[in-house]
């Protein structure tokens, strides 16, 4: 086996797409963010001023949008950098609000499907390996506590001079925790042959030796 997929599936603020680009580095995979296109239609929807909840004009607003993800981590909404204002913690729970609606998941992972038809690519999200990805070869569910969660968005927000108060961040984490396992469409599970992976007292460093151990494994 020459090259696999790899499935990353977890909640808010588990840092797997920090994780995700790590692993494809090394690799020499491609990450494919798909937290990112949750939160471009989530953006979209708030600068249209478009009801996320009306199937139809989602279906148009969908066929009219393009999102380009480029290998130095550049996410393109429309021709249009995005990249740090869909990073936002509002900007999450916008992306939270827009993946219960069937026509945008429906949408959305037809598209991670058709990037991933060739081996070598590294997903992650809230779904990847119970819908996107099922027949990924390695499947990893990557969590940590809500406190381990907020301390690290805090701290991730503060480098890119974004102000949101750890209360806030700390609130909104555990919000979006209750929407992503609640919601009809695609609810956040760990996948039966999913690795489960608690990275609340683990470095980044760590983390990343960890997988890819696993995937030498897998490898073999």
């Amino acid at each position: 086996m020459s090259r696999i997929n790899i499935a990353i599936d977890g909640p808010s603020a588990a840092g797997k797409s920090t994780i995700a680009k790590n692993i494809a580095k090394k690799l020499g995979y491609v990450h494919l963010d798909t937290g990112a296109m949750y939160r471009c239609i989530g953006y979209k929807c708030q600068m249209q001023n478009v009801d996320y909840k009306n199937d139809e004009d989602m279906i148009k607003l969908l066929a009219n949008t393009e999102i380009v993800l480029t290998a130095d981590g550049k996410i393109y909404l429309d021709g249009q950098d995005v990249s740090q204002e869909i990073r936002t913690n509002e900007a999450g729970m916008w992306a939270s609000n827009v993946s219960t609606r069937e026509v945008v998941r429906k949408d959305l992972v037809a598209r991670q499907q058709k990037m991933a038809s060739e081996k070598g690519f590294v997903m992650d999200g809230r779904d990847i390996g119970t819908v996107v990805l099922k027949d990924a070869e390695l499947k990893i569910f990557q969590t940590a506590s809500v406190e381990a969660r907020a301390k690290r968005r805090f701290l991730e927000n503060q480098a890119k001079g974004l102000k949101e108060d750890y209360e806030t961040i700390y609130r909104d984490i555990e919000l979006r925790d209750y929407q992503d396992t609640h919601r009809e469409v695609s609810p956040l599970t760990r996948a039966e042959d999913a690795i489960l992976l608690d990275t609340s007292d683990m470095s980044i460093e760590e983390v990343t030796n960890h997988i890819l151990e696993l995937v030498e494994e897998k490898m073999k």
